[in-house]
């Protein structure tokens, strides 16, 4: 975009401080000057009071799903899903979102059809939503049946982050069960025993696995693709997948793994719901824990935007770091692990993607205003009073 944009009497949530009241110039769509008055004509956003932070950077989210199948068994397009999306992450601050779309074995809203639908939604609103919209595939190791819609997504540029998932059997486990069957059951529009008998037909080509997520990791190299491997039990498993060029540890299922991917200079992505919440909903690790011990450096949405700053917020108050590198887990690190190195920080030079906080909120930060790329994409009420 053109034009300059003067941001006034914000404090600056800097990478190691919290600046006082200063102004923050915009050009361009770039971060132009801090402390520095802008031009005669210039637009201005009085922001007295306010925290003006970097963008989140949302790494790993799936609750765009529920927009997509909100009740089990009733769909809506897929454009529509991620318009509504769009308007969640502004008002959430996010600035850059991956989305995490499975693409599995399984029918229904993680199915090759699915999945395909997506991209074509995706290609079809470039350049018309107002965060930074990507996709982050999340392959299944059984889905080899449904590599060649991957591969094409990936030749036409679709796909920004691969992921490598394996859920075959805690299906197939899980879906024994008829009572936990109906979760598989619903998503997919099929019965619990269908869902069985289908996991149990996936396992029975254990045998095509390794060779299958050995030629996706290849083809992935080759593309300039960031990788990740997910649900990582031990370091033993982490270092199978850094041998296939998998930089990003999803998840790890303990602290050992963590710091076993930290230690040889990986990202490791946690999520924040876990810390707003004070631990997981399905009772593994503390996402908190694993920040205290440096065995995290990123945390993500998840399946619940909102999650991200206030995670944020959570761990700077209850003393687990400082909120600038609080917030580097939110913005800076997942921008690097991603590969996006103009991104994730306030400093000249950089995407002006940023968003304004009141921070003495009564229910917690509240975000007043989310600009991307300089362009002021969302305001609150308040937001929009404060525009000159």
């Amino acid at each position: 975009m053109t034009g300059t944009l003067e941001i006034a009497g914000a404090r600056l949530l800097l990478a190691d401080s919290v600046s006082p009241p200063t102004t923050l110039t915009i050009r361009d769509g770039m971060i132009a000057a801090i402390g520095v008055d802008a031009p005669k004509g210039a637009r201005e956003l009085r922001a007295d009071g306010l925290l003006l932070a970097p963008g989140l950077v949302d790494i790993h989210g799936d609750a765009f799903e529920r927009q997509v199948q909100p009740r089990p068994g009733v769909d809506f397009r897929h454009d529509l899903a991620l318009i509504d999306t769009d308007a969640q992450l502004l008002a959430n601050g996010i600035t850059t979102a991956f989305h995490g779309v499975t693409l599995s074995w399984e029918p229904g809203l993680r199915s090759e059809t699915a999945f395909r639908s997506m991209v074509a939604a995706w290609q079809a609103l470039a350049g018309r939503l107002g965060a930074d919209h990507r996709i982050h595939l999340r392959l299944e190791t059984y889905a080899m049946d449904q590599w060649p819609s991957a591969e094409a997504a990936i030749d036409a540029g679709a796909v920004h982050l691969l992921a490598f998932n394996d859920h075959t059997a805690e299906i197939a486990r899980r879906a024994a069960d008829p009572a936990r069957a109906s979760r598989y059951a619903d998503r997919a529009k099929v019965t619990g025993p269908e869902v069985l008998a289908l996991a149990k037909a996936m396992l029975a080509r254990a045998d095509e696995v390794e060779p299958f997520v050995a030629t996706a990791a290849a083809l992935a190299r080759d593309a300039g693709l960031v990788m990740a491997s997910h649900d990582d039990a031990s370091p033993e498993t982490r270092a199978r997948w850094r041998a296939l060029g998998c930089t990003i540890c999803e998840f790890p299922m303990n602290e050992e793994t963590g710091l076993a991917a930290r230690a040889a200079d990986e990202h490791v992505v946690m999520g924040c719901p876990n810390v707003v919440r004070g631990g997981s909903h399905l009772g593994w690790h503390s996402a908190e824990a694993m920040v205290r011990a440096g065995a995290a450096d990123v945390l993500a949405s998840d399946y619940f935007y909102p999650a991200m700053r206030h995670a944020a917020f959570a761990l700077a108050a209850r003393g687990a770091c400082s909120l600038p590198e609080a917030w580097a887990i939110v913005s800076a690190n997942p921008a690097a692990a991603a590969g996006l190195a103009d991104r994730g920080r306030i400093a000249a030079g950089l995407r002006a993607d940023l968003l304004l906080i009141d921070d003495t909120a009564p229910a917690g930060p509240e975000v007043v205003g989310t600009l991307v790329s300089g362009r002021i994409a969302w305001l609150s009420a308040a937001g929009a009073a404060r525009l000159a």
